[in-house]
């Protein structure tokens, strides 16, 4: 690859990346037209002036492309399929039943967003994502505020962040040799943040719409439904874990994950029909996120700043924005990390911004309404001083120390 084109000092690709997601958060109801638009544009100048990390010209984008697919595949297939999945748990009437297991106060919004926390822990941070946004929207009478919504999100990513399983940043620590015990630490800051943002989030929810207080009479649950949607977390659980143990090599070549929850879906299809009509909208959200993560992807990002706490602490920043898997991917490279800071970081930063993770932006498309950078962190202001305290809590109560860590992947 040819060296960047650097203008006062910054290299051209990265302020046309930055000129695109400022537009995403100024222009929210544009957001589609100016990704496709940015990544165009990236695409362009590095075909005519830098070329790509593994070529110059139409060669070398093909090469990218070949090294970006899988994860690009994975993120499509997942994204459109626990759509879908949402909508099956939805129809079973399990949500329509939650205001009998939830406290009618605002207490119960907490509780809400302890159960994503936890369902995050070993299923993947989109999945429970949109089925905390599924209960909510029944529990709250379809009136959700977008700085709940927000704290949805950030409850999805906190609950990843200590868990191997959880998150598909912590899964490449697996994958590149991180003993799941080094991330386990991750769950002092995720907790302490929860903590943080959770209670003036579910304040601000009881305030604008109440939880119903009795579910409606005469539900019936429909089992069916609710055996699918066990059929394809567990299955994609069970694909995560086998292929991480007994296939890693599988993992950077097929899409592991996105096909095994559209195989469960479509063998179950004759059983219950898939609610196809929202794949339109789904697949219009989906395309924003592959053209983020495919402009972030070819970013001149050789290095990170020497591996250091304060290193961590601003990649969490910067994942709100930039993609957190090349992140971490660079960071495996480096080495010298203590991972349980880096995979809160990674895993909980990008909930700062609705388009900072992939649960963000699964949420949103089921409340279109949190498609606004500034109505996000307007309401979901929480989320970044959660993310500051639990960060030092981790810092306070164990310390940065990555030889110790080093010694558990030894």
């Amino acid at each position: 690859m040819i060296e960047p084109v650097l203008l006062l000092g910054i290299p051209v690709d990265f302020i046309l990346f930055t000129l695109t997601l400022i537009g995403c958060a100024t222009f929210h109801h544009y957001t589609l037209p100016i990704a496709l638009t940015g990544l165009a544009t990236i695409t362009a100048y590095k075909l005519i002036f830098t070329g790509f990390k593994y070529g110059v010209g139409l060669i070398g984008l093909a090469h990218h492309m070949e090294h970006e697919w899988v994860t690009l595949a994975n993120l499509f297939l997942l994204l459109t399929g626990f759509a879908l999945l949402s909508a099956h748990f939805e129809k079973s009437h399990i949500p329509q039943e939650m205001p009998a297991l939830l406290p009618d106060d605002w207490k119960g919004g907490i509780v809400l967003l302890g159960m994503v926390f936890f369902m995050s822990s070993f299923l993947d941070n989109i999945a429970a994502a949109l089925i905390g946004g599924t209960v909510a929207r029944h529990v709250f009478q379809g009136r959700v505020h977008i700085g709940y919504l927000a704290a949805i999100v950030a409850a999805a990513n906190a609950g990843g962040a200590g868990s191997v399983v959880g998150d598909t940043t912590t899964t490449m620590m697996w994958i590149g040799g991180v003993s799941p015990l080094s991330v386990v630490e991750a769950y002092i800051p995720a907790l302490v943040a929860l903590m943080v943002f959770a209670v003036p989030a579910s304040i601000t929810q009881h305030r604008y719409s109440p939880i119903i207080k009795n579910p409606p009479s005469g539900l019936r649950i429909e089992w069916i439904r609710v055996g699918i949607v066990a059929a394809i977390l567990i299955a994609a659980l069970l694909a995560n874990v086998t292929a991480n143990l007994k296939f890693p090599a599988l993992l950077d070549t097929v899409p592991v994950l996105g096909l095994t929850v559209w195989n469960v879906l479509l063998l179950t299809t004759p059983l219950r029909r898939p609610d196809w009509e929202l794949m339109p909208q789904t697949i219009k959200g989906t395309v924003f996120l592959l053209a983020l993560v495919t402009a972030a992807s070819m970013m001149p990002v050789e290095q990170l700043p020497t591996a250091s706490w304060q290193t961590a602490l601003g990649i969490g920043f910067v994942s709100a924005g930039f993609d957190n898997i090349p992140l971490t991917a660079l960071a495996l490279k480096q080495g010298g990390y203590d991972w349980g800071y880096l995979a809160y970081a990674v895993g909980f930063g990008g909930s700062m911004i609705w388009f900072g993770s992939s649960a963000g932006v699964a949420l949103t498309n089921m409340f279109p309404e949190g498609k606004s950078v500034f109505r996000w962190l307007r309401h979901g202001w929480a989320i970044p001083i959660a993310y500051f305290v639990g960060f030092f809590a981790l810092l306070v109560l164990v310390g940065w120390n990555p030889e110790r860590l080093t010694m558990l992947v030894k």
